[in-house]
């Protein structure tokens, strides 16, 4: 049950709600006094009391509205409540332990544009020093302790002021998504407004519609954590920017010692928040984004994101070239710049470069094209890509999050050439196989060897880690994934294994999950699909 306390000025709306979640604060009540001190616009400030009763009460002011829930719904919950009771143009959410600069908040309205999150110059916010009266002895901030001198207890004597040593201004995340200050990036930022990678999360400005819009404080992260991360992917990927005001500050009082001196939230919090954050961005999943993760990598280029990437194409030489050119043309302009190592049965100029392995076809030898493909490339991260798959540029935006987990992408339409009926159903497949390429190899000598000596079965499988039939000595996490766009997969006479078109052709009804029937014309992010098969129809084999 939450109680609601509103107290607005008669007669003026607000141009600004300042959002303060609080819980277990101990300094809400000078946080909240110096907002009030400090506001020059028409700003408004409205807190959360979640799940507490600070020891002294808030003063009561006519610009503070007090929101108090008896149990704690979690910092990102608490956000949102406090935006619903405002109708300003802009909020501004900030941490219930910071002091602000005169002024800051007509400072940052008279340049905020409607596309940005802004955030202010950050300081360190000096709350306190422990005091031992009978020893004189002085201590900054941190963790309850007796006179190191006497042993007595010591007080805490409020100095509440800020320290503009360090002074932040970029920050960025590192390619775990954790947060970091980015002191070489610092220096390359020019004039008053500059761009940053990240945020600090303690501290923000935007426009209350992109906040909804942007859906900037997602509960699907869990109670808190993540949060600057969210909110400078989603205000970069959805086409705005995140900029850093150099005219005006705030100062920011970080308790990461522990103990009396640590977070307001049980830590076990952050790591939900940190998994459901990184499945979000290096899956690309956020439906909202009209860049790829990987374009904000590429934009900032941080320290610690050199990740490589490279595709291996394999083929058997068996394919209508009408086919395999189409289809060949297309990777070549979804690649880009990553390297193609071509490995076929015969000769061919296709790729970056070119391995020959002169064996017939079949399970064995695709198994050990792949393999001399994996070792051929220099590459972090590895593409599997198929003589029949045409590939969108949005498959290879993929950065798997985890070095030890082969990802599949199942967003893949099936498509009939005879007739152009397209079908998809989530399928893991060998031909939407990304991971890192030393677990790849490490595999595929183990794949090599054993059929070798058992020779191959249906028990083996072709995709790596979609089943447990096999005891493999080095076992590795499965995982599916969805790129933006589809592939699509070019059903022919010459295909390896059958196609299934109907429903009732698979014994597990689980394998047909996501199952929609269409037509070529109609497949997402395709529309020059049609007008490639019918060029390929018109050629004759050769």
């Amino acid at each position: 049950m939450a109680r609601g306390l509103v107290r607005k000025r008669k007669g003026k709306g607000m141009d600004l709600s300042i959002v303060v979640p609080a819980r277990n604060e101990e300094f809400i009540v000078e946080t909240i006094d110096n907002i009030l001190e400090n506001i020059e616009g028409e700003t408004e400030i409205i807190v959360v009391l979640d799940g507490y009763w600070p020891s002294q009460p808030i003063n009561d002011h006519p610009r503070v509205t007090i929101l108090h829930y008896t149990e704690s719904i979690g910092q990102r919950a608490a956000t949102n409540q406090a935006v619903r009771l405002s109708n300003a143009k802009y909020i501004m959410k900030i941490d219930a332990h910071c002091t602000v600069d005169k002024g800051f908040d007509v400072k940052m309205m008279a340049d905020m544009q409607d596309d940005w999150t802004m955030i202010p110059t950050m300081y360190n916010l000096h709350a306190f020093d422990w005091v031992c009266d009978k020893c004189n002895v002085k201590e900054y901030q941190g963790v309850s302790h007796p006179c190191p001198k006497c042993g007595d207890e010591m007080r805490k004597d409020i100095v509440f002021k800020n320290k503009t040593n360090p002074t932040s201004t970029a920050f960025m995340f590192d390619n775990t998504l954790h947060f970091q200050y980015w002191g070489a990036y610092k220096k390359q930022q020019k004039g008053d407004l500059v761009e940053t990678m990240s945020i600090q999360g303690s501290c923000f400005m935007l426009t209350r519609e992109k906040y909804w819009e942007l859906d900037i404080c997602d509960e699907k992260h869990g109670s808190w954590g993540q949060q600057g991360v969210e909110v400078a992917c989603k205000t970069w990927l959805s086409g705005g920017r995140v900029i850093c005001n150099k005219k005006t500050w705030y100062a920011h009082m970080f308790r990461t010692q522990g103990g009396d001196f640590g977070f307001p939230y049980p830590n076990p919090g952050i790591s939900k928040a940190r998994a459901y954050s990184r499945d979000l961005w290096l899956n690309n999943k956020w439906d909202k984004a009209i860049h790829p993760f990987s374009w904000l990598i590429e934009k900032f280029n941080p320290p610690g994101w050199d990740i490589s990437k490279g595709i291996i194409y394999y083929t058997d030489n068996q394919l209508d070239e009408g086919i395999s050119d189409v289809c060949q043309k297309q990777l070549s302009r979804a690649a880009d710049q990553n390297k193609i190592v071509c490995v076929s049965l015969k000769k061919m100029h296709f790729g970056t470069s070119q391995i020959v392995l002169p064996l017939e076809r079949g399970y064995l030898t695709m198994a050990k094209q792949i393999l001399a493909g994996l070792e051929a490339l220099d590459t972090d991260i590895v593409f599997f890509c198929e003589h029949d798959v045409m590939y969108h540029k949005a498959h290879f935006d993929f950065i798997p999050s985890d070095k030890d987990t082969f990802y599949y992408n199942d967003n893949v339409w099936f498509l009939r050439l005879k007739d152009g009926h397209a079908l998809h159903y989530d399928a893991n497949q060998l031909s939407g196989l990304c991971a890192y390429r030393e677990p790849l190899i490490k595999h595929y000598k183990e794949r090599i060897a054993l059929i070798e000596k058992e020779g191959f079965s249906r028990k083996m499988g072709f995709e790596p880690m979609t089943h447990n039939r096999i005891d493999w000595k080095n076992k590795y996490k499965m995982k599916s994934w969805k790129s933006k766009y589809p592939n699509v997969d070019i059903k022919h006479d010459g295909n390896l294994t059958g196609a299934r078109w109907k429903k009732e052709e698979f014994r597990n009804k689980k394998f047909t999950k996501g199952w929609t029937e269409s037509t070529i014309e109609k497949i997402d992010g395709w529309n020059n699909l049609k007008s490639l098969i019918d060029d390929r129809n018109k050629r004759k084999p050769r």
